[in-house]
């Protein structure tokens, strides 16, 4: 027998099980995906350690899963894949060949959909030809397939009720509810998934554990436009998209210089100043939640370096593609929520273990005055509010004001 754990390094809180991708009893072939874990900040592929046969489960889906707990039992068999015969599952007959999805090794994916993602799909009879998958390789999730029901329903609600309707007998409609006290409301009932009881459950404990405090400057975007604006073509002759955000980050970084306890940790013993500048980027996913991947050693980077790095890692965030490493380490996070309209937001709750959280609000044309050769003029400069959140234990506001004074004065007077 050969044991199936879960990894020793994950980023995030506990782990849970997500989803089966295989059943006791089925052939399953090393390094293929076996099952999902889902921590508050990823959600990850555990693959077969070997070839052979599923023997058992000993963590169901829905429970938590620890560092190096065994997960399952694999009956090692031959290790080449071309002498394991995978037999389709019965649940999987009602689908046709047609409707199948193909892994990045080229087999059949729809023996991968997990056992409540055959469930969804048998209930609302969807196509997954048609439902765009968020999971690994394109692979369906539960919540993708309701999401699509949920779409159809909208579109047309007879042909496609509520699955819990399928099987229920139709009952006469209850009476309008009058507008008085106690009547019930009518909506839905949408349960949690993991990543949001998890970012949930850090949210509450950040604020319970670190007295924040939230300080607000104002930025002159013009210098960096400017600078955008001479360089975005070479950077796109390179593959690489020069987004403000990685302006920021290096800003970020050297606003460290003159103020490194803004990059630190609290200890009950000892405040931890850290060497490297690991930036991470809060990314939303939609409904899905928010992950923070992470930029490391932007202290050594070139703006060109932290573009590429940036741009890898949100694209990957976004598809779906990132692993436990992408999100280790942080010692500093930047919450750009302008890029969605907002302003100012306050506070911006930080991401502990840290010591402080930047805000970056939307970008917009704002009357200004400024003085040109010892007389006020008024102009229309691009202005941003910038704020820092920081944890008072850690921090007071002279090291505050003076990292915002830094990184204000990065971005207005940026020339390399």
């Amino acid at each position: 027998m050969v044991d199936v754990l879960v990894p020793l390094e994950q980023e995030g809180t506990e782990a849970v099980v997500s989803s089966w991708l295989r059943a006791v009893g089925d052939l399953v072939i090393k390094d293929d995906p076996l099952l999902e874990l889902e921590t508050d900040k990823v959600s990850v592929e555990v693959p077969a350690p070997s070839s052979g046969r599923l023997a058992e489960i000993l963590i169901d889906a829905g429970q938590k899963a620890l560092p190096g707990a065994v997960l399952a039992r694999i009956e090692a068999a031959d290790p080449n894949p071309a002498n394991l015969t995978e037999p389709a599952p019965a649940a999987e007959a009602a689908f046709s060949p047609e409707a199948s999805r193909t892994c990045s090794t080229g087999r059949d994916m729809t023996a991968w959909h997990s056992p409540s993602v055959r469930k969804a799909l048998a209930e609302t009879g969807i196509d997954p030809k048609q439902v765009e998958g968020s999971g690994r390789n394109g692979r369906l999730t539960r919540a993708d397939v309701d999401a699509a029901a949920a779409r159809l329903r909208e579109r047309n609600p007879a042909l496609h009720p509520e699955p819990e309707a399928v099987a229920q007998p139709k009952v006469p409609p209850p009476p309008t509810a009058t507008p008085a006290s106690g009547s019930r409301l009518a909506g839905t009932s949408v349960p949690h998934d993991q990543m949001r009881l998890a970012i949930a459950r850090n949210m509450v404990k950040s604020v319970t554990e670190a007295p924040q405090v939230t300080a607000v400057f104002e930025a002159d975007f013009s210098a960096i436009m400017a600078h955008r604006n001479r360089n975005k073509d070479a950077f796109a002759a390179d593959g690489i998209s020069l987004s403000y955000t990685a302006y920021i980050i290096l800003a970020a970084a050297r606003a460290m210089e003159a103020m490194p306890q803004v990059n630190s940790r609290w200890h009950s013993d000892r405040l931890e100043i850290f060497g490297d500048v690991n930036i991470g980027i809060g990314t939303a996913l939609g409904d899905k939640g928010l992950i923070v991947p992470v930029i490391r050693r932007v202290q050594d980077l070139s703006l060109k370096g932290v573009a590429s790095r940036l741009q890898d890692v949100t694209q990957r965030a976004r598809n779906g593609k990132l692993v436990a490493e992408d999100m280790r380490d942080g010692t500093f996070t930047i919450s750009n929520h302008g890029v969605s309209g907002s302003l100012f937001a306050s506070p911006i709750i930080i991401n502990q273990p840290q010591s402080a959280i930047l805000g970056i609000g939307k970008l917009e044309k704002r009357v200004v005055v400024r003085e040109v050769g010892g007389v006020d003029t008024i102009q229309v400069r691009p202005m941003a509010y910038v704020s820092l959140t920081i944890d008072h234990r850690v921090l007071d506001g002279h090291q505050t004001n003076g990292w915002l004074t830094a990184f204000v004065a990065a971005l207005e007077g940026w020339k390399d």
